[in-house]
């Protein structure tokens, strides 16, 4: 995967136009989340019991679909949930998928969120989960590693470039899931980063990995030279 290194220039923090991929994902968590609404205030049933991601569920039963499923169910109780997710989606989405193309930015879409969720159940198995949160935190690290040097207003109010804006909300992330316990699936947004920077990274190419680490560890061992350096050994 190539990255782009972009100027520096500002931006709105606004996806744009909607791109195909965005949209057919935007039509499907509002649809998925209409649908819970009414199962739940016609039936009172919950479809989190049978798609929503439960270790238990996936490991013993082989409900292996719910690694997916999870990520189109949000909590039918709380607008805000879908509406922050889905506000995430456009605007740091639609400018990876211009680069990318929708085929490679819907893969790596979804390669997020299971990855997000197989660390959820891995770390937390007696918590069910349900968002596309996971996914979305692996697209914000896409987002800052192809345009590091956008501009991005932290709640409409503080500039920061684009790559210390995501770094921010990992620490912010790391923060969470070390204290008290809030209900919300920290795991998941770490887990869907650290999946989309090793998959970005080609990370199952081991020989190819370890060649980059590497070569950046050993960059730090050299030091420019300048003539009027007093220890320049050339004269």
């Amino acid at each position: 995967m190539s990255y782009q290194r972009t100027p520096y220039r500002a931006a709105l923090g606004l996806g744009g136009r909607l791109t195909p991929g965005i949209k057919w994902l935007l039509i499907a968590n509002f649809s998925v989340y209409v649908l819970q609404v009414l199962m739940l205030r016609l039936t009172g049933a919950r479809m989190d019991a049978l798609f929503g991601l439960s270790a238990s569920d996936v490991f013993h039963r082989l409900y292996l679909w719910q690694l997916v499923t999870y990520m189109f169910l949000h909590s039918p109780i709380w607008l805000t949930h879908i509406l922050l997710n889905m506000l995430m989606l456009w605007m740091f989405g639609t400018d990876i998928e211009r680069a990318w193309g929708t085929r490679l930015f819907l893969k790596y879409y979804f390669i997020c969120g299971i990855g997000a969720g197989i660390t959820t159940i891995l770390t937390f198995p007696d918590v069910p989960t349900i968002g596309a949160s996971g996914a979305l935190f692996g697209i914000m690290l896409a987002y800052a590693m192809q345009f590091p040097h956008r501009q991005i207003y932290l709640w409409f109010l503080f500039p920061m470039r684009a790559w210390v804006f995501v770094m921010a909300c990992a620490g912010i992330e790391l923060f969470n899931l070390l204290g008290l316990p809030d209900g919300i699936a920290h795991s998941a947004h770490l887990g869907g980063m650290l999946v989309g920077y090793l998959y970005l990274k080609r990370a199952w190419r081991l020989r190819e990995f370890w060649r980059e680490i590497r070569w950046k560890l050993r960059r730090r061992r050299f030091r420019v030279m300048h003539q009027d350096d007093e220890h320049y050994p050339y004269h």
